[in-house]
């Protein structure tokens, strides 16, 4: 049998929207963003050794299921300002709201999630204090990816 490829993470996630400055100011609003790069109908954001993608001109329905889910730092900051937004909460296990072109979002917060970034990477986004719940890093641990 031939090796496959073993996927390593996520590089990014290109998202939809009708306007790249309405998409900006609103994801803005939302979090701290560092802008990557920007073209005509393109922005780039960082996500530390990710990012987000916008293209203008958004071709789909809403996403009722379809969805993408973001790690935070503090998922209660992210609730106040989709509540002073206005955007629309959807069902689901999250804080799950879509943004004004209906991409469904889900927001989780670091501490609880057995996603992690590497100390060089959270030291370099200004988070080199954000912390692991025990129950994530008993996660982590039973499956052998526990710092060391």
């Amino acid at each position: 049998m031939e090796k496959k490829a073993r996927a390593v993470g996520v590089n990014h996630v290109a998202l939809e929207v009708g306007d790249i400055d309405e998409a900006l100011s609103f994801y803005g609003e939302l979090f701290d963003l560092k802008l990557r790069g920007r073209e005509d109908k393109m922005a780039f954001i960082e996500l530390g050794d990710q990012f987000i993608a916008l293209f203008e001109g958004r071709t789909q329905e809403t996403d009722d299921r379809r969805h993408f889910g973001l790690v935070v730092d503090d998922r209660q900051s992210v609730k106040r300002a989709v509540e002073r937004l206005g955007a629309r909460r959807v069902e689901g296990p999250g804080l799950d709201f879509l943004d004004p072109w209906g991409n469904h979002i889900q927001v989780v917060e670091y501490a609880g999630i057995q996603f992690t970034k590497a100390d060089n990477v959270l030291k370099g986004m200004g988070l080199a204090d954000l912390e692991k719940s025990p129950e994530a890093r008993a996660e982590l641990r039973d499956k052998g990816m526990a710092a060391k």
